[in-house]
């Protein structure tokens, strides 16, 4: 496997790891053509595969892809015998099986919240996966595996998270599961107690308090210490004249 090649790989797999959270084992979904091609190149992908893509892998493939490859005869029988090999995801066309094309696409609906790759050499096909953002293409050039790099698609669409315009499908639920978990979503109709806090005294309460006034602005004690004074006054005077008129006698 060449340096440039396994360097190349390494960073298109960074780019979905970071962005689109793929997480090992990396699950690889394929259809006949690939697995002709690879028959035809005399490429060992359970063994190949793992290096190139940095991880384990799961290769995995669906009934209607099998139903096609013993519909197409002889011809294919040793794709067939290399598709049942791998594991066989159940899709929604159990009674009616469609074509391999058309099951590969149902399977990465709803923004492939499996975390898919799509391996094929269909061209239609590959045109189609690319038009859905965060779904890994890959394909085999020369009896090499490549992984494409990023659709403009899944470039546009890690712009809009960038500057959070956008959030997945499948990442909304998880946050809408996380805060179930913690407790954080509301129940109808409660609601929420408002806490008190615990305040200092009332600022009124500690004025000092204003003594009373009389109606002319004297205080009711030196209203009396001035009775008490003239009261005084008279007694004395009173005695002086006393003294007075018997010294005259």
């Amino acid at each position: 496997m060449g340096v440039t090649r396994q360097k190349h790989a390494k960073k298109i797999m960074g780019f979905y790891k970071h962005n689109f959270q793929f997480r090992e084992p990396f699950q690889v979904l394929l259809d006949g053509t690939f697995c002709q091609a690879a028959l035809r190149n005399k490429i060992q992908i359970r063994e190949q595969l793992p290096g190139y893509l940095g991880g384990a892998t799961q290769l995995c493939t669906t009934r209607c892809v099998i139903k096609e490859l013993e519909s197409l005869g002889k011809a294919l029988y040793g794709a067939k015998l290399i598709a049942q090999r791998f594991e066989v995801r159940s899709c929604s066309h159990h009674k009616n099986p469609v074509s391999g094309s058309a099951c590969l696409l149902s399977m990465i609906e709803d923004g492939n919240p499996h975390h898919f790759f799509i391996a094929t050499q269909d061209q239609e096909l590959s045109k189609k996966v690319k038009r859905k953002p965060g779904i890994p293409l890959l394909f085999i050039i020369q009896n090499t595996m490549v992984l494409d790099k990023p659709s403009p698609k899944s470039l546009a669409f890690v712009q809009k998270l960038q500057t959070n315009q956008l959030v997945p499908e499948y990442q909304k639920q998880s946050i809408v599961e996380l805060k179930e978990k913690e407790g954080l979503v509301k129940q109808e109709g409660e609601k929420r107690r408002k806490r008190k806090r615990a305040g200092g005294p009332n600022p009124l309460s500690c004025l000092k308090k204003k003594k009373k006034k009389t109606q002319e602005g004297q205080e009711p004690s030196a209203e009396k210490k001035k009775r008490r004074k003239r009261k005084r006054n008279r007694v004395k005077a009173e005695a002086m004249q006393s003294v007075q008129k018997n010294e005259g006698e």
